[in-house]
């Protein structure tokens, strides 16, 4: 076998691949800190330190088993910061006679190792990363088969289940006769009651944050380096998960999407960052609840189980598949033009409505908010706003742990934006204030009245919604779930519309001041 590089990228940390099956001398694994990965948003401190602490235990790991391997840092001095030219350089200095890689799951670091392999000299290849449960394009097939022109994720989601034998009878029925419980996983917590705290490590982080000051690398958020909280290894990923199904798993699906005042965890996983680093897998994580789920049926119910299983099988390989399907075009999607700019307390948490406030102050604190935050709070408000659908995307690719572009452009730009028109959501995610005070308790210490759509301290989501329903009228006609709202707007009486219509203008002229 001929001398070969063979390049592992800070999301494919899968130490089960058969890539490390075998020691082989002929092989060295090169693993890079890049600028070009630091600076192409404004990432969140935490989830830099996150990235570059799980990919040096992950080399570690690798050089302890015996495998040979390159490590750049940030600040070596050989390091170029471009994926292209390290790998160039090492080839002709080196001596090496052959270049592999992982599919990357990122569409500009896709094409920039095509790029890369297509200008060697020397032969080339690239491996699955063993990860997902589907191929790239598998998604796309399916719905182009069907001829489908809705691509409907619960359709995919039940052929998955079928397909992987997830959760279904003998006869290929679903399991306890439901396939989604969604129904049942929309409870708000209980005025009194106390979610379990989450399981926090305590790393010492220090030397990169330094690392990071020094050659001044452009980030968000705040940083506790002595107490970095997140996992940064295979094993602690495990403890993590094990956390959430001995003591989380029992309640998540009734509370998943509640939110509460300082309650960021309540009884979410909080696995998406070892997951999307690959330090673990979604079937394990998968037949691991499953099997937990079955020998503790009589304490958890099934629809704590689906509501997890879902978000997993069906959202997150779903997501994946329309970005492979709708890259690079989906990228630009802004079917309802929007045009202004995110208010300027995205990147503070200094505004007076409180669910704002809270949702955003915890995304700066933890890098992390759960899906309901991220829909109906934050991404709410900027579809309400009309604000720019990349400079929403600019924010939620920098500011979470676990935001890869392959799940978060699609949940951005379709699922929370609305900018692609419909294809992943039937309709527009957007609610005024009655949603919000149904899933929390954010309205009760609000300096906005949750009731009042005009006037002295009308909350804002109240007139922007309605506000929103009118500027697109157009569109909601047409779409069949929108009827109910677009009927309720034409048949309020003109000066009330009016006075709703002023209140959003005078609102939106003055975001930043909200």
């Amino acid at each position: 076998m001929a001398k070969t590089l063979r390049l592992i990228l800070g999301d494919q940390l899968n130490s089960e691949h058969s890539w490390f099956k075998k020691v082989n001398d002929e092989n060295t694994y090169l693993m890079m800190e890049m600028r070009q990965e630091t600076d192409y948003v404004a990432h969140h401190i935490q989830k830099v330190v996150a990235f570059f602490a799980a990919m040096r235990a992950f080399a570690k790991e690798l050089d302890d088993a015996g495998h040979k391997v390159i490590y750049l840092k940030l600040n070596d001095k050989n390091n170029s910061g471009n994926l292209e030219k390290n790998i160039s350089q090492l080839i002709e200095s080196e001596n090496f006679k052959r270049f592999e890689y992982l599919l990357a799951d990122e569409y500009r670091l896709d094409q920039q190792l095509k790029s890369l392999s297509e200008g060697l000299s020397i032969e080339t290849s690239h491996a699955d990363t063993e990860h997902f449960y589907t191929s790239r394009d598998e998604m796309k097939d399916y719905f182009e088969k069907k001829k489908s022109k809705q691509w409907l994720m619960e359709s995919f989601y039940r052929m998955m289940r079928k397909k992987h034998q997830i959760m279904v009878t003998e006869d290929n029925k679903a399991e306890g006769g439901k396939w989604n419980y969604d129904q049942s996983n929309r409870k708000k917590l209980p005025k009194n009651h106390k979610p379990i705290p989450p399981k926090l490590f305590q790393h010492q982080v220090k030397e990169l944050k330094e690392m990071l000051d020094e050659e001044e690398v452009k980030t968000i958020g705040k940083l506790d380096a002595k107490n970095f909280p997140w996992p940064i290894n295979r094993t602690e990923s495990l403890e993590l998960f094990d956390y959430f199904l001995e003591e989380c798993l029992p309640l998540f699906g009734d509370f998943q999407d509640a939110m509460a005042e300082d309650e960021w965890s309540i009884y979410h996983s909080r696995i998406s960052f070892a997951m999307n680093s690959k330090m673990l897998s979604p079937k394990e994580v998968i037949n691991k609840t499953i099997d937990y789920w079955r020998a503790h049926e009589k304490n958890i119910d099934i629809s704590q189980v689906e509501g997890f299983v879902r978000q997993i099988l069906g959202w997150r390989e779903y997501m994946r598949g329309i970005y492979w399907a709708k890259m690079p075009e989906y990228e630009n999607e802004n079917q309802l033009d929007h045009k202004r700019k995110l208010p300027e307390f995205y990147w503070t948490g200094k505004t007076k409505m409180n669910c704002l406030k809270q949702s955003i102050d915890q995304s700066l604190e933890y890098a992390y908010a759960h899906h309901i935050q991220r829909l109906m709070v934050t991404g709410n408000f900027a579809l309400l706003a009309g604000v720019k659908p990349e400079e929403v995307d600019a924010w939620y690719l920098g500011i979470y742990i676990d935001a890869i572009q392959w799940v978060e452009l699609p949940n951005t730009r379709g699922m929370s934006q609305f900018a692609d028109g419909g294809l992943i959501a039937t309709k527009p995610y957007v609610s005024s204030a009655n949603y919000i005070d149904k899933m929390s308790n954010y309205c009760g210490n609000c300096h906005y009245s949750k009731t009042k759509k005009t006037g002295d301290k009308a909350c804002p989501f109240n007139s922007l919604y309605w506000n929103f329903i009118d500027q697109h009228l157009d569109t909601w006609s047409n779409n069949h779930r929108m009827g109910m709202m677009v009927a309720n707007w034409k048949k309020q009486d003109p000066e009330k519309k009016s006075k709703v219509l002023e209140q959003a203008e005078q609102y939106l002229e003055r975001l930043d001041t909200l």
